[in-house]
């Protein structure tokens, strides 16, 4: 038995774990493509990341935590058993799919998790239809969205650049290269971090220590910005090397091209309050700017093994948050 005061610390501590290990998961989002192309050395390059993740507390509100908040199951239902259960699935997933070296979505295994414990504890009608709809759609769109922007912005700036000789080109985009990079994090903090803070903002809303209306308090903001950027600099090899390496060779100006298309569909997204997948963004945005030399340049049965993960994630973590649930009223209660 756990008191309510206790429990809420714990839930608290383990929703800042999880920002860390999505920090952490979701670092080649921001840095695989800078890293492939040898314009920052991995350790700048998580340096580099981590700061921009950060940076984005000054840009954006949170149109994201509040989807999180209240747009996946009905936030009457929510008890600490459903938050304990939702970030258990998710983190599970996580380490699983860093493990294997999957650049998975963090976004939809929170997600997954909610639905899970949700639909266990008050059934089908728990869900929150709407939000949950415009997030699965997004498992498609997102790909699709970095996949189209990619192959257009990388085709604009090979016409920009065709009476450039090689060597100023290469010169050029190693430069522009930082830029994009950071955009790209400035994105993934925008979205990712704020995914913590509606969980964060559940339990305490549920407890009566936000006041009668749902906000995200200014102490919640800092500390999941705060911890997501710790774990962007803690950097997740295995999926850089996935991302950076596995799908398309990568040169700068591919590079640059991939982290900028991917930043105007992420940040457009959460200014819109979507919680869409930073992960399969980037993936697809690499994607089209492979497809411009030509398809096969893209590793396309790579790209379906991250598709099923992509497919995979909400339905596993779900299940895994209902067995996380299921043993938490059992020995927790």
């Amino acid at each position: 038995m756990v008191d309510s005061f206790g429990f809420v610390v714990l839930l608290i501590g383990v929703a800042l774990a999880f920002d860390f290990i999505n920090g952490f998961h979701d670092a080649a989002n921001s840095i695989s493509t800078i890293v492939s192309t040898r314009v920052l050395s991995p350790r700048c390059a998580v340096i580099w990341a981590a700061f921009f993740n950060f940076a984005a507390i000054f840009i954006v509100g949170t149109p994201v935590a509040e989807t999180i908040g209240v747009g996946i199951i009905h936030p009457e239902s929510i008890d600490n058993y459903i938050i304990l259960s939702a970030l258990g699935g998710a983190i599970i997933w996580n380490l699983v799919t860093w493990y294997l070296g999957l650049p998975s979505s963090s976004s939809h295994a929170l997600i997954g998790g909610l639905v899970g414990a949700g639909v266990l504890k008050a059934g089908i009608g728990n869900l929150v239809w709407g939000g949950l709809i415009k997030t699965a759609l997004f498992i498609f769109l997102s790909p699709a969205i970095g996949m189209f922007f990619g192959l257009c912005m990388m085709t604009l700036v090979l016409n920009f650049s065709r009476n450039s000789n090689v060597a100023t080109s290469m010169r050029l985009f190693r430069k522009l290269q930082l830029c994009s990079s950071a955009v790209s994090s400035l994105g993934h903090g925008m979205n990712d971090a704020q995914k913590t803070m509606g969980i964060i903002a559940i339990v305490l809303y549920s407890k009566g220590l936000i006041g009668p209306v749902f906000h995200i308090p200014c102490w919640v903001v800092c500390a999941c910005y705060t911890v997501i950027a710790l774990g962007t600099l803690s950097g997740g090899w295995r999926i850089v090397k996935t991302m950076g390496t596995k799908i398309t060779k990568l040169q700068p100006i591919g590079g640059f091209c991939a982290e900028l298309a991917s930043a105007v569909s992420i940040i457009g997204a959460s200014l819109s309050g979507v919680p869409v997948s930073t992960t399969h963004t980037i993936a697809g945005a690499i994607m089209g700017v492979g497809a411009t030399r030509r398809l096969t340049a893209v590793r396309w049965g790579v790209a379906g093994t991250l598709v099923w993960a992509w497919v995979l994630t909400i339905p596993i973590s779900a299940i895994i948050s209902a067995i996380v649930y299921s043993l938490s009223v059992t020995f927790l209660r």
